[in-house]
């Protein structure tokens, strides 16, 4: 009786050790590396609405079959992921395959993700686990048949979801190889700049080439030097990914401008030159909005367009393309200048520029409900045929279309 009674204190034991090393927390340089690697990923972009809480979802996606909303990855039991094992985290990241076989949609980056091996997945599970539980149930998705029927994902998964590790090439530099492997995983950068096909699927073929995301546009970051960012010096390019902006270049704006904000400024300068070293050596894409060459045309309409600028533009931005306060502001040699449907222009105007680490003079107000849609259509007019060489239009309709979406 006392040995029984010995091996059930010894097993009571062994329990209860296991029930401490399972509640005892991360190891912190494990919590440390998937901070970083969480930022890289930008999961706070798609799991956080305008002025809620990080990780907590419920930011929509309107896509051309429905709307999607993302879930909760904070570790509440109930509401998030704090019932996820290691295993269903993997999977779902580098197979779109969740808890209880939950199929996801491409919304979810898994198809770059699946780049990632599993310590860095885990890391980024540590590190998300380490957070405070937040309670809270994401609206329910509102797709039409047959995409609401997940299992149909299976198919889709099989003809465009490569489930494959990323292998680094011994024929590059290791800088090279770690800027391959942050845009192509984790920094997921296809994603927005790559066109797609039309079952949602990034084209094969045209890899950063440009891609449409609602009201704004993702230009082409191929090497390409007319099209993509070829001709871009080396540290514009660090400069625009780090900061936001290289004037002469290129400003972020929408989604890119929250990519920045969320993750990219968040990168170590080592990990940001790997990524400029990386895009300038990918296959040269010809296509999409090209750069223009650095002119200012004076013979540009002086009516309507020329008024809302100089009442409204010109604090900032002067005539002559140069930024009034800060080079931030510079207009030359901005393909958002040369875009003849004006479509981040557009949406800049609507939306603004606001991000809260920027200085107050380094900000643009949104001008939705200072200004009609005629005004907005004449100022844009403007701006693209005094800056740009494309001689493109806007018109108060494309302006209402705008103002449409931007409301959702």
């Amino acid at each position: 009786m006392k040995v029984f009674n010995y091996a059930l204190a010894l097993l009571g034991a062994g329990f209860g050790l296991m029930a401490q090393a399972a509640q005892s927390p991360a190891d912190p340089a494990l919590i440390s590396k998937g901070e970083y690697l969480t930022r890289a990923a930008d999961c706070v972009a798609c799991h956080m609405t305008p002025g809620g809480k990080p990780f907590v979802g419920g930011l929509e996606f309107k896509l051309p079959f429905g709307t999607l909303y993302s879930p909760n990855i904070t570790p509440d039991k109930d509401t998030g992921i704090g019932n996820w094992t290691d295993d269903e985290f993997v999977s779902a990241l580098q197979k779109g395959v969740g808890k209880d076989g939950k199929h996801y949609y491409p919304a979810f980056p898994y198809t770059s993700y699946t780049m990632m091996p599993r310590e860095d997945i885990l890391a980024i599970k540590a590190y998300l686990f380490s957070l405070e539980p937040i309670s809270q149930k994401p609206p329910e998705n509102d797709l039409s048949f047959p995409f609401n029927q997940r299992w149909g994902m299976f198919f889709w998964n099989a003809v465009f979801a490569d489930n494959e590790r990323f292998v680094p090439d011994s024929k590059q530099s290791a800088e090279w190889n770690r800027g391959a492997y942050l845009v192509q995983g984790p920094g997921h950068c296809g994603e927005c700049h790559t066109p797609r096909n039309i079952f949602q699927a990034m084209s094969s073929g045209k890899s950063l080439a440009g891609g449409e995301l609602g009201n704004w546009r993702a230009y082409n970051i191929s090497s390409d030097a007319k099209h993509g960012i070829g001709a871009w010096p080396q540290e514009a390019l660090v400069s625009y990914l780090s900061q936001g902006y290289a004037p002469g270049y290129g400003g972020a704006g929408g989604p890119m401008a929250d990519a920045v904000e969320h993750s990219l400024r968040f990168l170590t300068p080592a990990d940001v030159n790997a990524i400029a070293v990386y895009l300038k050596s990918t296959p040269a894409r010809s296509e999409g909005i090209a750069r223009p060459t650095v002119a200012i045309n004076d013979q540009s309409d002086k009516g309507l367009g020329h008024k809302v600028f100089t009442d409204s533009c010109v604090a900032c931005h002067r005539l002559d393309g140069t930024g009034n306060q800060s080079p931030i502001a510079t207009l030359v040699g901005l393909k958002t200048v040369n875009d003849p449907a004006g479509t981040n222009l557009m949406a800049t105007l609507l939306e603004g520029h606001t991000q809260g680490t920027r200085r107050v003079d380094q900000r643009m107000p949104d001008f939705a409900r200072a200004y009609n849609d005629a005004e907005l259509a004449a100022v844009s007019t403007f701006v693209l045929r005094r800056f740009g060489q494309s001689n493109g239009e806007v018109k108060a309709e494309d302006v209402a279309k705008g103002r449409a979406s931007s409301l959702h």
